[in-house]
């Protein structure tokens, strides 16, 4: 948040001097920047937060990957506590919020294509950063000078809402952002809208996956809601991503500006060589049959196997041309991979859990195995692989037993396909407590060696920002939708 209090400097600055700013205007340096113009560095935001080292952390946390090197042996032995200063004032506030309620502010009566879309895009940064720390700022956040110390909203209410406090929850947000796509508007996004090119019907459809993916995260604790929201979407003419070719999935390229977070880190960057393949999910991967969809997930390095690491290992290391690391599925050929946050095997897999445990419309199976097919197909298997599969293996593709066997079923293949994006892995795992993980070898960490249930807040906000909860958190004390 030293930013926000960098720009307030700002403001204070221009509007001393605005009698004299009125007479000599430069028209070289724009004092409101359109919101065409700070659309696409929301989106690649977005994208960049959460494959960057929040996702990073994530995905070794969750044992995709095991850490080698640099930042990620820290992540490996759970001592993650002060770290992600970047990450919160850079990326989630500098990159994303602040910008996205500048769009909001002066888009919203005219413009309601660029307000709709910013509201949902703000509304998944914001359950970002909620379901990595917890209680964090939202209804104050992102305003300068108005808040120049933003309130700590508690998880239930950024959620939930609460409008005796002044807080709209997440769900109203999205819905609030849906609302405004419906509207006329002066201005529309063509090509700056670098997600879906300024289809609208598609942000709409994003937009219900969003609320799918809120009702699913806090199911545990408020299956009331929970089942209130999804039948909301289901029964709704916007529609919701129900399809690949519907997935959102913010771009990057081969341009060395504009790569892939996880290609810049992990293969072509100054910290790279830091993590491989884990062995743990080698091992999950191989129990189920499932060694195809993992080579488009990771490289096999000697031609016709894997190579993995232990989760905190301290034996010799494989030698660097033997490690099995990200495929091109998720980095690319050259970093031009995108980053998937909304997609169609997660809206299957999140309806087939709401259909066996709440009694949403649909059957658990079929959306079970909807997802499975899903997920392969956006892999890259082909139909005759996908079907092969199905044939070979009709007790992990066909749910069994009680619904806390046929749950763990659901996320453990959920689990598998999220390689990329270790956060709504890390968020299911939290939430179901699958798939079972073992700590990983040497832990330390302020959880007694346990895996982390929540991120610890950092040093630089704690600092500029007297809300923030003290003494700080730690990482044994779950969050407020956790198991």
């Amino acid at each position: 948040m030293k930013k926000i209090i960098l720009f307030a400097a700002c403001v204070l600055s221009i509007t001393s001097c605005k009698k004299f700013l009125d007479v000599n205007k430069n028209p070289n340096s724009a004092l409101k920047v359109p919101s065409k113009v700070l659309l696409p560095t929301t989106s690649i935001g977005i994208g960049w937060a959460n494959a960057n080292e929040l996702g990073r952390c994530a995905s070794i946390l969750m044992q995709y990957n095991a850490g080698l090197a640099n930042q990620n042996l820290t992540y490996d032995s759970y001592n993650i506590s002060g770290l992600f200063d970047n990450q919160w004032n850079f990326e989630i506030f500098q990159g994303c919020i602040n910008n996205l309620r500048i769009i909001i502010q002066q888009s919203e009566s005219t413009d309601p294509a660029y307000s709709g879309i910013a509201k949902i895009q703000l509304a998944y940064i914001f359950s970002v950063m909620t379901d990595l720390w917890g209680d964090v700022p939202y209804s104050q956040a992102g305003f300068g000078l108005d808040f120049p110390a933003p309130r700590y909203d508690s998880q239930a209410d950024i959620y939930q809402g609460n409008s005796s406090a002044g807080i709209t929850s997440l769900f109203d947000l999205v819905k609030s952002g849906i609302a405004d796509l419906n509207k006329p508007s002066a201005l529309k996004p063509g090509t700056d809208d670098l997600i879906y090119g300024g289809v609208l019907t598609k942000w709409k459809r994003a937009g219900n996956s969003l609320i799918l993916k809120f009702a699913n995260t806090i199911s545990v604790v408020n299956p009331t809601l929970a089942k209130a929201q999804i039948e909301g979407v289901l029964a709704s003419t916007e529609g919701y991503i129900d399809d690949n070719q519907y997935d959102l999935m913010v771009p990057f390229s081969s341009a060395v500006t504009n790569q892939n977070p996880m290609y810049v880190q992990d293969i072509s960057g100054s910290f790279k060589n830091g993590e491989m393949l884990s062995t743990r999910l080698l091992a999950l991967s191989k129990s189920v049959n499932d060694t195809v969809r993992l080579s488009k997930f990771y490289t096999k390095p000697l031609g016709t196997r894997f190579v993995g690491y232990e989760n905190g290992a301290t034996v010799t290391q494989p030698t660097l041309a033997t490690r099995s690391v990200y495929n091109t599925y998720v980095v690319g050929t050259t970093g031009e991979a995108p980053v998937r946050l909304l997609t169609n095997f997660q809206g299957k897999f999140i309806l087939a859990e709401s259909a066996l445990l709440l009694g949403t419309a649909g059957d658990a199976n079929t959306l079970y195995q909807a997802g499975i097919r899903a997920s392969m197909t956006k892999a890259g298997m082909t139909t005759a692989e996908i079907d092969q599969y199905f044939t070979d293996n009709p007790t992990v593709v066909n749910l069994a037993g009680t619904n806390a066997d046929k749950l763990k079923q659901i996320i453990t293949q959920k689990y598998l396909s999220w390689v990329g994006n270790g956060i709504e892995a890390y968020n299911d795992y939290r939430r179901t407590g699958y798939p079972v993980l073992a700590p990983a070898l040497n832990a330390v960490g302020d959880n007694n060696g346990a895996i982390p249930l929540r991120y610890v807040y950092t040093s630089s906000e704690g600092n500029a920002n007297p809300n923030q909860p003290k003494p700080l958190i730690k990482t044994s004390v779950k969050v407020w939708w956790g198991k």
